[in-house]
């Protein structure tokens, strides 16, 4: 499919459970898609629903109307209405997310931790912990770390964990949040060099970057989110 990823006619509100049952809009009627080998980042200001999209498409979030399309096993699925066992699998096969912050396992060391998705597809153990040293060692994370349970690291260490744990499927679609938050310079440039790896590789990326020179560097194009926003609308 050229366009593994699309978001069609998608709203989503909050309610204000201890405000009196309040609707707090967060965009309204977004529609866009994402083609094989294309980076879209998703712009705008903080606040505007950037990552509360991604996290619609994820299925982390329900969505009140509209259709989020994948192209999971040769079907169109739509997450939007979705069964939990069907988000699962699209998870597990599909779509794949970086978020900002690296969900600890105790007592997990950080080579099984990035291991995992993989294990989870049936690959054996030596193969998906040689990929996962691969991509550590990539990032620039010490060997000495390897076999310690990231819950103690430093941030920028977590994020690089999170990072290979993220890219080491072949997941078709791939969702990024701010994955270079907390990186230095050096491994800025190492993840911007495996976005693009990803993109030549036919998957479809959509991200949030606050980094101007990231964002540069990897985006065919950016969707200003603020378009989506039902809050600018009441204030226009």
């Amino acid at each position: 499919m050229a366009t593994p990823l699309v978001v069609s006619e998608v709203s989503k509100s909050f309610t204000m459970h201890l405000r009196d049952g309040i609707k707090l809009p967060v965009v309204s009627d977004v529609a866009f898609s994402v083609a094989s080998g294309e980076c879209v980042v998703l712009g705008g200001p903080s606040g505007i629903g950037k990552s509360s999209l991604l996290k619609m498409i994820y299925g982390n979030y329900a969505v009140d109307t509209g259709q989020i399309l994948v192209n999971h096993k040769g079907r169109i699925v739509d997450l939007a209405a979705a069964d939990p066992r069907t988000v699962i699998d699209v998870r597990r096969h599909t779509l794949g997310y970086v978020s900002q912050f690296l969900r600890t396992v105790p007592r997990v060391a950080a080579i099984d931790v990035v291991a995992e998705p993989l294990l989870a597809r049936g690959e054996n153990a030596a193969s998906a912990r040689q990929k996962a040293a691969a991509l550590l060692e990539k990032l620039n994370l010490p060997e000495a770390l390897w076999q310690l349970p990231p819950a103690t690291f430093s941030g920028g260490e977590q994020q690089r964990v999170n990072i290979a744990r993220g890219f080491i499927t072949d997941h078709s679609i791939l969702l990024l949040d701010e994955p270079t938050a907390s990186l230095d310079a050096k491994n800025r440039a190492v993840v911007v060099g495996m976005i693009k790896e990803k993109k030549e590789a036919g998957v479809a990326l959509l991200g949030i970057f606050h980094d101007e020179e990231v964002r540069e560097a990897v985006a065919d194009r950016i969707l200003d989110v603020q378009q989506f926003s039902p809050r600018k609308a009441i204030a226009a």
